[in-house]
């Protein structure tokens, strides 16, 4: 079965560092908390609001032993009125057995108002 894993995060500065930096953060605790395998994952899609422009966020996934072959893409949000600005958001399509409560979702910093209902952030 596939489930879809979700995560976002945010940004102070539409830096590469700070960029790359928080999706690092960001892909770890949800490779962390959902136990995920490289393997497992069919795909992964990356969105990032329209002032995030310094860095293509996947390049934090690269920094991972044994994601070479994992198909990540990068896209922009749709640019909502009075939404969430300076934010990524992941979506990770795994194979597991898990039931959809038992999927683990993380937001960060200023992202943890997306959905706070989902956020297992502090799992860790």
């Amino acid at each position: 079965m596939i489930r879809g894993v979700r995560g976002a995060t945010t940004v102070s500065t539409n830096t590469e560092e700070e960029i790359v930096f928080a999706t690092e953060v960001l892909l770890s605790k949800l490779i962390e908390l959902n136990r995920i395998e490289p393997d497992s994952v069919a795909s992964v899609f990356i969105s990032t609001t329209e002032d995030v422009t310094a860095a293509f966020p996947a390049k934090a996934l690269r920094k991972f032993e044994g994601w070479t072959y994992v198909p990540v893409m990068c896209m922009r949000e749709i640019p909502v009125l009075n939404s969430l600005k300076m934010c990524i958001r992941v979506m990770m399509h795994v194979n597991t057995n898990q039931l959809q409560n038992e999927i683990n979702h993380v937001y960060l910093n200023n992202a943890k108002v997306l959905r706070p209902d989902l956020d297992n952030s502090l799992a860790l």
